[in-house]
């Protein structure tokens, strides 16, 4: 129903992004592909990509930029760790249509802009089996 395409991002929710960033670089080896603020979301992004070029997986931790943000939410319950999966998809407001029409519990029933000024949505985890689920239609590719 979704159509996922691949994995875009795993999501993963850090108190610091700076305390975090020396493990991603040195130890995993990941590249730093920069940082972004989401204000819609309450929270700062930074990127890193591992894997061979053309074959990355993208990691995108998540840093609270206020104390009621989701992420810190997350934090405060659980601690740090990943947050989400996201998966790209094409003709997300038709996708969030029939998950909403099939009774699918959902986050989001509409796209909002998150980083990379891709729409997103959120599904809820109790429709997945736990696990956040993030679907996202990158820039320039509405449909």
């Amino acid at each position: 129903m979704i159509g996922a395409r691949a994995i875009d991002h795993i999501g993963i929710a850090v108190r610091s992004i700076a305390n975090q960033r020396e493990f991603y670089e040195q130890v995993l080896g990941a590249r730093y592909d920069g940082v972004e603020e989401v204000p819609s979301q309450k929270v700062r992004v930074a990127f890193f990509l591992v894997g061979p070029p053309g074959a990355e997986v993208r990691l995108e931790l998540l840093e609270p930029t206020s104390p009621d943000s989701p992420v810190a939410g997350f934090l405060e319950k659980r601690g740090e760790g990943i947050h989400h999966l996201a998966y790209p998809v094409d003709g997300i407001d038709a996708i969030l249509k029939k998950l909403k029409d099939s009774g699918l519990r959902l986050i989001d029933e509409q796209a909002r802009v998150g980083a990379h000024h891709s729409r997103i949505a959120f599904l809820h985890p109790r429709a997945s089996g736990g696990v956040l689920t993030e679907i996202c239609e990158p820039e320039g590719e509405a449909k």
